[in-house]
């Protein structure tokens, strides 16, 4: 396994794409609960990652406003799955996206080389301008515009699908 991508090769990578981000550090949060201070410091959509995989080790990465909530038992009629979801195993986190659990971003798409993981962002984060995600550790949050991260998912190989997977 290669050594896993860090927040400097992304800002990098940002760079030489041509995206603007700003990043704004903190202490580590692990659920949005934790996160909730820093709305006031950090304007635009905040997110939340849930990483699943069906039954046929099909792995996505459902990246949604961070108070959104998503109903597994029927997602995987929504996002083209196999089967009923549950959550991936850490290992594969690591694995497919380069970070532990509480650190899950979009931004792991810069980890995922092989194409394991099918990116899935919900339509109505995508209403916000500005999205927020961690930059593969969850002590720094990094703002970037929404087209922009699409963007940035197509130069890592990565088509994105944006739908409605919130209820």
């Amino acid at each position: 396994m290669t050594t896993p991508k860090t927040a400097d090769d992304l800002f990098r990578f940002l760079d030489e794409l041509e995206i603007a981000h700003k990043t704004k550090t903190h202490p580590a949060v692990f659920t949005v609960a934790e996160s909730v201070s820093l709305r006031d410091e950090i304007p635009g959509g905040h997110t939340k990652n849930l990483f699943v995989k069906d039954k046929k080790d099909n792995f996505f990465l459902l990246t949604v406003e961070e108070n959104a909530s998503v109903d597994l038992k029927t997602v995987h009629t929504i996002i083209d799955a196999a089967s009923k979801v549950s959550f991936g195993k850490p290992e594969k986190l690591m694995e497919y996206l380069g970070v532990a659990p509480g650190s899950v971003t979009a931004f792991g798409a810069i980890n995922d080389t092989s194409h394991n993981v099918t990116f899935i962002l919900d339509r109505d984060l995508m209403e916000h301008d500005v999205i927020n995600c961690h930059p593969l550790s969850n002590e720094a949050t990094t703002s970037i515009g929404r087209d922009d991260l699409i963007r940035f998912m197509q130069a890592t190989g990565h088509t994105p699908l944006v739908l409605k997977v919130t209820a």
